[in-house]
C-alpha cells in the first residue's frame, strides 16, 4: 500500500471533493448509490462493511480494500473478523490474492494502532 492511514485520509477527501465539485450527474449519483449501499437495511452496516471487504481483496482494488479496512474498524469488526475475511477472499480469489492480504494485514495494523 506504501500510503500511512493519514495520507490515504487526506487523498480520498482531496480526490472526492475535486470529483464532486466538477457536478457530474453520473458521478454524484454513483457516490450517492455507493453510500445507500452500505447504510443498515435487512443486513447491518459491519455485514455490509466485511462483504465489501472481500469483493474489493478479490477485485484486488488496494484502495477499496483500506476504504473497507477503514469502515469495518469504525463498525467494531476484529482482528480475528478480519483474518475471517481474509480466508474467504483467498479463497474465492485464490492465492493472486495473497499480497493484497499482506498489504491488507499491514494497514489493518496501522489503524488498530491509531486507536491506542
Amino acid at each position: 500500500m506504501g500510503k500511512t492511514l493519514d495520507e490515504f485520509n487526506a487523498y480520498q477527501q482531496r480526490m472526492n471533493k475535486k470529483i464532486l465539485a466538477a457536478n457530474d450527474k453520473t458521478m454524484k449519483r454513483i457516490y450517492n448509490t455507493d453510500t445507500n449501499a452500505y447504510l443498515a437495511g435487512a443486513m447491518d452496516v459491519k455485514t455490509k462493511e466485511l462483504l465489501g471487504l472481500v469483493a474489493s481483496m478479490v477485485l484486488r482494488c488496494d484502495d477499496c480494500v483500506r476504504y473497507h479496512l477503514l469502515k469495518a474498524h469504525e463498525n467494531g469488526v476484529s482482528t480475528e473478523e478480519v483474518f475471517e475475511v481474509f480466508g474467504i477472499a483467498n479463497l474465492v480469489g485464490g492465492s493472486i490474492v495473497i499480497p493484497h492480504t499482506r498489504r491488507a494485514l499491514e494497514f489493518w495494523e496501522e489503524i488498530s494502532a491509531s486507536e491506542q
